[in-house]
Protein backbone atom coordinates (compact mmCIF):
# COMPACT_ATOMS: atom_id res chain seq x y z
CA UNK A 1 0.00 0.00 0.00
CA UNK A 2 1.29 3.48 -0.86
CA UNK A 3 2.21 5.68 2.11
CA UNK A 4 0.04 8.78 1.98
CA UNK A 5 0.90 12.20 3.37
CA UNK A 6 -1.72 14.61 4.67
CA UNK A 7 -0.89 18.17 3.60
CA UNK A 8 -2.70 21.16 5.14
CA UNK A 9 -3.70 23.58 2.38
CA UNK A 10 -3.70 27.27 3.27
CA UNK A 11 -6.12 29.39 1.24
CA UNK A 12 -7.11 32.91 2.27
CA UNK A 13 -7.33 36.44 0.91
CA UNK A 14 -6.39 38.01 4.25
CA UNK A 15 -2.76 38.60 5.26
CA UNK A 16 -3.48 38.29 8.98
CA UNK A 17 -5.40 35.05 8.46
CA UNK A 18 -2.44 33.73 6.47
CA UNK A 19 -0.11 34.30 9.41
CA UNK A 20 -2.60 32.66 11.79
CA UNK A 21 -3.06 29.61 9.57
CA UNK A 22 0.67 29.14 9.06
CA UNK A 23 1.26 29.35 12.83
CA UNK A 24 -1.52 26.82 13.39
CA UNK A 25 -0.07 24.45 10.78
CA UNK A 26 3.33 24.59 12.49
CA UNK A 27 1.80 22.92 15.54
CA UNK A 28 0.72 19.77 13.70
CA UNK A 29 2.57 19.49 10.38
CA UNK A 30 6.03 19.95 8.91
CA UNK A 31 4.89 20.61 5.34
CA UNK A 32 2.05 22.71 3.94
CA UNK A 33 0.59 23.94 0.68
CA UNK A 34 -0.10 27.63 0.13
CA UNK A 35 -2.68 28.44 -2.54
CA UNK A 36 -2.54 31.45 -4.83
CA UNK A 37 -5.47 32.60 -6.99
CA UNK A 38 -5.31 35.52 -9.41
CA UNK A 39 -8.99 36.23 -10.16
CA UNK A 40 -8.27 35.44 -13.82
CA UNK A 41 -7.55 31.73 -14.12
CA UNK A 42 -10.11 31.21 -11.35
CA UNK A 43 -12.83 33.66 -10.28
CA UNK A 44 -11.49 34.27 -6.77
CA UNK A 45 -8.41 36.10 -5.53
CA UNK A 46 -6.21 35.06 -2.61
CA UNK A 47 -3.25 36.54 -0.79
CA UNK A 48 -0.62 38.45 -2.73
CA UNK A 49 3.01 37.49 -2.95
CA UNK A 50 4.02 40.32 -0.61
CA UNK A 51 1.68 38.92 2.05
CA UNK A 52 3.60 35.67 1.99
CA UNK A 53 6.95 37.45 2.07
CA UNK A 54 5.98 38.88 5.47
CA UNK A 55 5.45 35.44 7.05
CA UNK A 56 8.32 33.74 8.86
CA UNK A 57 7.69 30.01 9.15
CA UNK A 58 9.62 26.88 9.96
CA UNK A 59 7.32 24.88 7.68
CA UNK A 60 8.53 23.54 4.37
CA UNK A 61 5.89 24.58 1.88
CA UNK A 62 4.79 24.32 -1.70
CA UNK A 63 2.84 26.85 -3.73
CA UNK A 64 -0.23 25.77 -5.70
CA UNK A 65 -0.65 28.61 -8.17
CA UNK A 66 -4.09 28.86 -9.78
CA UNK A 67 -2.97 31.66 -12.07
CA UNK A 68 -2.50 32.61 -15.68
CA UNK A 69 1.09 33.28 -16.78
CA UNK A 70 2.50 31.02 -14.06
CA UNK A 71 6.08 31.70 -15.11
CA UNK A 72 5.75 35.28 -13.84
CA UNK A 73 5.31 33.98 -10.27
CA UNK A 74 8.31 31.67 -10.18
CA UNK A 75 11.12 34.09 -9.21
CA UNK A 76 9.13 35.57 -6.31
CA UNK A 77 8.17 32.12 -5.04
CA UNK A 78 11.78 30.99 -5.21
CA UNK A 79 12.86 34.05 -3.21
CA UNK A 80 10.05 33.48 -0.70
CA UNK A 81 11.38 30.01 0.02
CA UNK A 82 8.95 27.67 -1.74
CA UNK A 83 10.21 24.10 -1.93
CA UNK A 84 7.92 23.33 -4.85
CA UNK A 85 5.66 25.18 -7.26
CA UNK A 86 2.61 23.43 -8.72
CA UNK A 87 1.09 25.17 -11.73
CA UNK A 88 -1.97 24.34 -13.80
CA UNK A 89 -1.69 22.54 -17.11
CA UNK A 90 -4.71 24.53 -18.31
CA UNK A 91 -3.12 27.91 -17.44
CA UNK A 92 -0.48 28.00 -20.15
CA UNK A 93 0.02 27.04 -23.78
CA UNK A 94 3.66 26.19 -23.03
CA UNK A 95 3.83 23.97 -19.93
CA UNK A 96 7.31 22.72 -20.78
CA UNK A 97 8.62 26.28 -20.70
CA UNK A 98 7.22 26.72 -17.18
CA UNK A 99 8.74 23.41 -16.08
CA UNK A 100 12.17 24.37 -17.40
CA UNK A 101 12.01 27.83 -15.83
CA UNK A 102 11.10 26.37 -12.44
CA UNK A 103 13.91 23.84 -12.60
CA UNK A 104 16.32 26.57 -13.65
CA UNK A 105 15.47 28.40 -10.42
CA UNK A 106 16.16 25.27 -8.40
CA UNK A 107 12.50 24.63 -7.65
CA UNK A 108 10.77 21.30 -7.54
CA UNK A 109 7.85 21.54 -9.97
CA UNK A 110 4.44 19.92 -10.13
CA UNK A 111 1.58 19.91 -12.59
CA UNK A 112 -2.00 20.52 -11.41
CA UNK A 113 -4.82 19.09 -13.52
CA UNK A 114 -8.43 20.28 -13.44
CA UNK A 115 -11.27 17.73 -13.16
CA UNK A 116 -12.35 18.07 -16.81
CA UNK A 117 -8.84 17.53 -18.24
CA UNK A 118 -8.25 13.89 -19.23
CA UNK A 119 -5.20 12.04 -17.97
CA UNK A 120 -4.17 11.37 -21.58
CA UNK A 121 -3.64 15.10 -22.13
CA UNK A 122 -0.82 15.29 -19.59
CA UNK A 123 0.83 11.87 -19.78
CA UNK A 124 3.76 13.05 -21.91
CA UNK A 125 4.62 15.69 -19.28
CA UNK A 126 4.61 13.37 -16.26
CA UNK A 127 8.27 12.26 -16.61
CA UNK A 128 9.33 15.92 -16.62
CA UNK A 129 7.70 16.95 -13.33
CA UNK A 130 8.15 15.93 -9.71
CA UNK A 131 4.47 15.43 -8.97
CA UNK A 132 0.96 15.59 -10.41
CA UNK A 133 -1.86 17.20 -8.43
CA UNK A 134 -5.31 16.04 -9.49
CA UNK A 135 -8.01 18.56 -8.59
CA UNK A 136 -11.10 16.89 -7.11
CA UNK A 137 -13.07 20.14 -7.22
CA UNK A 138 -13.39 22.92 -9.75
CA UNK A 139 -10.66 25.20 -8.39
CA UNK A 140 -11.04 28.65 -6.93
CA UNK A 141 -13.35 28.22 -3.93
CA UNK A 142 -12.75 27.07 -0.36
CA UNK A 143 -15.09 24.27 0.68
CA UNK A 144 -16.14 23.14 -2.81
CA UNK A 145 -17.89 19.79 -3.30
CA UNK A 146 -15.71 16.72 -3.87
CA UNK A 147 -15.98 15.09 -7.32
CA UNK A 148 -15.64 11.32 -6.73
CA UNK A 149 -15.04 10.55 -10.41
CA UNK A 150 -11.55 12.02 -10.01
CA UNK A 151 -10.60 8.83 -8.14
CA UNK A 152 -10.94 7.04 -11.50
CA UNK A 153 -8.32 9.45 -12.85
CA UNK A 154 -6.01 8.54 -9.97
CA UNK A 155 -6.31 4.87 -10.93
CA UNK A 156 -5.76 5.62 -14.62
CA UNK A 157 -2.68 7.71 -13.92
CA UNK A 158 -1.27 5.12 -11.53
CA UNK A 159 -1.64 2.40 -14.17
CA UNK A 160 0.05 4.56 -16.80
CA UNK A 161 2.81 5.91 -14.52
CA UNK A 162 3.30 3.47 -11.62
CA UNK A 163 6.09 5.49 -9.98
CA UNK A 164 4.58 8.97 -10.35
CA UNK A 165 4.02 11.07 -7.25
CA UNK A 166 0.29 11.75 -7.28
CA UNK A 167 -1.54 14.22 -5.07
CA UNK A 168 -5.22 15.04 -4.81
CA UNK A 169 -6.73 18.34 -3.71
CA UNK A 170 -10.24 19.62 -3.10
CA UNK A 171 -13.35 18.82 -1.11
CA UNK A 172 -11.71 16.16 1.04
CA UNK A 173 -13.12 15.65 4.52
CA UNK A 174 -13.76 13.02 7.20
CA UNK A 175 -16.47 11.42 5.07
CA UNK A 176 -14.32 10.63 2.06
CA UNK A 177 -10.67 10.71 3.15
CA UNK A 178 -10.48 6.94 3.74
CA UNK A 179 -11.63 6.21 0.18
CA UNK A 180 -9.27 8.87 -1.16
CA UNK A 181 -6.29 7.37 0.67
CA UNK A 182 -7.11 3.92 -0.75
CA UNK A 183 -7.10 5.27 -4.30
CA UNK A 184 -3.33 5.18 -4.72
CA UNK A 185 -2.37 8.80 -4.07
CA UNK A 186 0.85 9.84 -2.33
CA UNK A 187 -0.52 13.03 -0.81
CA UNK A 188 -3.89 14.42 0.19
CA UNK A 189 -4.28 18.19 0.42
CA UNK A 190 -6.98 19.38 2.81
CA UNK A 191 -8.04 22.95 3.51
CA UNK A 192 -11.45 23.75 4.95
CA UNK A 193 -11.82 20.40 6.77
CA UNK A 194 -8.80 21.50 8.82
CA UNK A 195 -8.76 25.28 9.01
CA UNK A 196 -12.49 25.99 9.07
CA UNK A 197 -12.98 23.76 12.11
CA UNK A 198 -12.98 24.90 15.77
CA UNK A 199 -9.69 23.08 16.50
CA UNK A 200 -7.53 22.76 13.35
CA UNK A 201 -4.90 20.60 15.08
CA UNK A 202 -7.49 18.12 16.34
CA UNK A 203 -9.14 18.05 12.91
CA UNK A 204 -5.80 17.31 11.26
CA UNK A 205 -5.09 14.46 13.67
CA UNK A 206 -8.58 13.00 13.19
CA UNK A 207 -8.26 13.13 9.39
CA UNK A 208 -4.80 11.60 9.53
CA UNK A 209 -6.07 8.71 11.64
CA UNK A 210 -8.95 8.08 9.24
CA UNK A 211 -6.56 8.22 6.30
CA UNK A 212 -4.09 5.82 7.85
CA UNK A 213 -6.80 3.32 8.75
CA UNK A 214 -8.04 3.49 5.15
Amino acid sequence: MIATRLVPAVLTDDAKALQTMMRQAETFASYAQVDFMDGRFVPSRSIKMEDLAGVATKLRWEAHIMVLEPQAYLPDLQRAGAARVIFHYEATAAPRDVIQQAKGLGLSVGLAVNPETPVAAVLSLIPEVDCVLLLSVHPGYYGSKFLPEVLDKVAELRRAQPTAEIGIDGGINKGNIAAVSRSGVNSVCVGSAIFMQPDPAASYRRLKALMERG
